[in-house]
């Protein structure tokens, strides 16, 4: 349903990168102390990520992996909708643990184990291309840059000499009692 809906209006994903690409850091700035809120949309951003890779469709394929390199552009409904798949994944998880770096290789290594899922698990109907691992890294990358530059305005926007959330204060407040 959804790729339909893309193949119909193939500007929903451009429209949907481009506002990432602008509201990304401001919403993930607001985010980083928000971890119970940030959480959630870390949860609800799984959720298209599961159904689009592991929910059965009618289609019978043979176990196999099609092998190839398409750069994701503009108007490219499939490639494009993986990258816009991966972004906000990335950014939430990443603005949650403060760790960019790390979540972009969780992501691209959770993209290669559906990949590699997906090409075994026949039954499921969902085919493996690796231009579907590389369009969710991508996404995973552009989401991880979102987040560093999101961690860095929460930085700058924080008063000086405050805490930037609770689990540092409680670290803090821990090594000075002991």
């Amino acid at each position: 349903m959804i790729s339909t809906i893309l193949v119909e209006h193939p500007w929903l994903t451009t429209v949907a990168l481009t506002g990432l690409i602008i509201v990304g850091p401001l919403v993930g700035a607001w985010l980083v102390p928000r971890s119970r809120v940030t959480l959630a949309l870390l949860g609800v951003s799984m959720v298209p990520v599961l159904l689009l890779t592991l929910v059965p469709t009618s289609r019978e394929l043979k176990t196999s992996c099609a092998i190839e390199w398409d750069f994701p552009t503009l108007g490219a409904v499939e490639l494009m909708g993986n990258v816009v798949l991966f972004t906000p994944v990335v950014l939430f998880a990443a603005a949650l643990t403060r760790r960019p770096f790390l979540m972009f290789l969780a992501a691209s290594g959770l993209s290669l184990l559906i990949e590699v899922f997906q090409a075994f698990a026949t039954a499921l109907g969902r085919s493996c291309s690796t231009n579907d691992w590389l369009s969710n890294t991508l996404g995973a990358l552009l989401g991880a840059v979102l987040a560093a530059a999101a961690l860095r305005l929460a930085q700058r926007s924080a008063p000086r000499g405050a805490p930037q959330d609770s689990r540092t204060t409680r670290s803090q407040g821990m090594r000075r009692n002991s």
